[in-house]
């Protein structure tokens, strides 16, 4: 009974002591991730479901439904007018005669419409063959090659009276250049220099306007239409920027083109460049989640820009640099937001 009364004595907590090592205090717990920050940072889901609307291919069996639907419309419109022509010229001479000459005036116009929109689609199969050439004589490093495409860029700009300055420095110059990189890069710095200078403001102003409605504009889905509108606008004017005059089928299809490259390579999300710098530690998100918004729209249409000007390039980047998309943001944004982000600093 002594021995384990003693036993019980003695027994008690058990005390460690640790060597050179500072007690735990609070100011050396590890931080507590910010999950809730991480998931209300700025996405540009306006850009991404521009992006995703855009590139997605349509099925064989949608292509069917609506083939099939305005073959069956347009036969019943055509046999809906003949017949409506026909009684009223038998009800009415003077007065059908005049509604047939209206539909015919109409499918004129029809046809002039059609042919457009092919030659817009020649224009942009000239540009993109243009291109190729340009590519292969660069890699062969063949200069009667580059001659070739140096006179097809000619032809080309040849109606256009803002380059005749650069298109006489090229005849001048073109002589002297004895090897295919140094003419297609003379080529360059005469007659596309220009047209880039032109296309990274179209670039600019159309990242501008995306980001000041998604800024400003709280109503569902008009960033969405307004993303869409603008991107479809700009990459026309890039088009037309370069000789590639589309028309609405050519615009589209070069939307398309150029938002399913960028879909496919993973371009038209927050990446590690200034998009994701704004995204996560920008002054405006984080005052404002719309600002934040409308910051990385507008940064994501710069991106969609600048993948059009390589689309719509007629010849590859030679001498000159790929412009960024930190350089465009910024001269884009600049100002833009300051005043707003200033007075909500402020209160």
């Amino acid at each position: 009974m002594s021995g384990q009364a003693q036993d019980k004595g003695t027994r008690g907590p058990v005390l460690i002591e640790m060597e050179d090592r500072p007690a735990a205090g609070p100011d050396l717990a590890p931080p507590v991730p910010d999950t809730d920050g991480a998931a209300q940072m700025p996405q540009g889901r306006a850009m991404q479901r521009v992006a995703q609307l855009a590139a997605r291919p349509p099925s064989r069996l949608a292509r069917w439904f609506w083939g099939l639907t305005l073959t069956l419309l347009g036969a019943v419109v055509s046999v809906a007018a003949y017949d409506f022509v026909t009684a009223l010229i038998a009800r009415a001479p003077l007065l059908g005669y005049a509604v047939t000459g209206i539909m015919a005036a109409l499918l004129l116009v029809l046809l002039v419409i059609a042919l457009r929109e092919a030659a817009a689609f020649a224009r942009l199969g000239r540009i993109d063959r243009l291109t190729h050439a340009a590519r292969t004589a660069l890699a062969e490093e063949d200069l009667r090659a580059a001659r070739d495409v140096v006179a097809r860029l000619d032809a080309l700009y040849k109606g256009r009276a803002a380059l005749d300055w650069g298109r006489a420095r090229l005849a001048e110059r073109q002589a002297e250049q004895f090897d295919a990189i140094s003419l297609l890069g003379l080529a360059e710095a005469e007659l596309i220099a220009p047209l880039d200078a032109a296309a990274r403001l179209e670039v600019e102003a159309a990242a501008r306007q995306v980001a000041t409605v998604t800024a400003l504009v709280p109503i569902a889905l008009a960033d969405v239409v307004a993303a869409l509108t603008a991107n479809l606008r700009m990459i026309r004017r890039i088009a037309e920027i370069y000789g590639g005059r589309s028309g609405t089928l050519g615009s589209w299809r070069l939307t398309r083109a150029v938002l399913t490259h960028l879909v496919a390579t993973g371009a038209v999300a927050i990446g590690d460049d200034m998009i994701g710098t704004l995204a996560g530690g920008g002054l405006l998100s984080k005052l404002s989640r719309r600002f934040g918004e409308g910051v990385v729209n507008g940064a994501l249409t710069a991106r969609v820009g600048i993948a059009a000007i390589e689309v719509c390039r007629p010849l590859p980047y030679v001498t000159s640099s790929r412009p960024s998309v930190t350089g465009v943001v910024r001269r884009a944004l600049t100002g833009l937001f300051g005043q707003a982000g200033e007075s909500s600093a402020k209160d």
